[in-house]
Formats: structure tokens, C-alpha cells, sequence
């Protein structure tokens, strides 16, 4: 797709804020109709624009109160001990992310877990088993701005870049 127009934006605005709207209900707050709107989705989408849509559930309602980040330096590195690593800690169903990161440590982990005594259970007995484990340094989450929008202020600047009004 090689160009993105006023009503591309507000389409992916709207969906970026609920997902959920169905192209009849996104066509009328825009001032589409639903087959028009269906097509610049579709076409979105074919593009890879919209890549997909998420579920986001509530951590701490369904009993998942810490949310621990640990940036893991492996003790051997080469290609064989980063796949091993990562299909190891992809295992590991507290681990929410796998970011492969320069800098530091080698990987950055997003872990979810009950408390901190649970934490301490996975740390223990799941990652620092990992294959090439090295040091590990961990850092609690406290609390977290959630900016509008798949990409935040970011979505803002491009349509600033291209001229896009509101």
C-alpha cells in the first residue's frame, strides 16, 4: 500500500481504540458505508497494516498481581545456544514476551506471575534452568501508562509527517 489517506487513519485509530467495532458500526462514525469500510479494512489488512487484532485481558482480575521484567545475558552465546534459549523460555507460560535485544543482556523477559513468591518460583525453578543461562537481573513493575493507540504518539507524528488532518 503506498499511500494511507484521512479516513485510513481514522480507520485505524478507531480500531486501535476498540477492536471490536464492526465495520457497519466503524462506516456510520465515519460517514462510510459498511461495504466501503469493509474494503479499506480488507485492504489494510492485505497490506499488513493491520496485522491483527487482540484480546487484553485484565492480569491482576484473573489472580496475576506481578509483573517482573528480567533482562537475561546469556554464558555462551552462538546460534545454537540463542535457539535453544528461545525455544526454551517460549516454553515457559508466565514468560509473556521474548524481546532479543541489543545492549546489556541479550534478552528481555516479560514474566507474569501470582506474587513475588510465585515469581521467585519461576525464576528459580524455569528460567535460570534455561539452556546458556548466564546473569539475570530483574526489575518489578510498579505501574504502566497506557498510551492510545498501537503506536501512541507515534501514530500521531506520521499522520503529521504525511499531512493527514483531523
Amino acid at each position: 500500500m503506498s499511500t494511507l489517506d484521512d479516513l485510513d487513519f481514522a480507520i485505524l485509530r478507531a480500531l486501535s481504540e476498540d477492536a471490536t467495532l464492526s465495520a457497519g458500526a466503524l462506516g456510520r462514525q465515519l460517514g462510510l458505508s459498511q461495504p466501503a469500510t469493509w474494503r479499506r479494512i480488507k485492504r489494510l489488512q492485505e497490506a499488513g497494516i493491520i496485522a491483527g487484532r487482540k484480546l487484553e485481558l485484565d492480569k491482576e482480575k484473573l489472580g496475576f498481581g506481578v509483573t517482573v521484567f528480567l533482562g537475561v545475558k546469556l554464558a555462551t552465546k552462538g546460534r545454537v545456544s540463542l535457539e535453544d534459549f528461545e525455544r526454551a523460555v517460549s516454553a515457559i507460560p508466565e514468560v509473556q514476551t521474548v524481546e532479543h535485544v541489543l545492549g546489556m543482556y541479550d534478552y528481555r523477559l516479560r514474566v507474569t506471575a501470582r506474587d513475588i513468591s510465585d515469581f521467585e518460583r519461576v525464576l528459580r525453578r524455569r528460567v535460570m534452568t534455561l539452556p546458556g543461562v548466564g546473569n539475570v537481573e530483574a526489575n518489578v513493575l510498579l505501574s504502566e501508562e497506557r498510551r492510545p493507540g498501537p503506536l501512541g504518539g507515534e501514530f500521531l507524528e506520521i499522520e503529521q509527517k504525511i499531512g493527514v488532518q483531523n
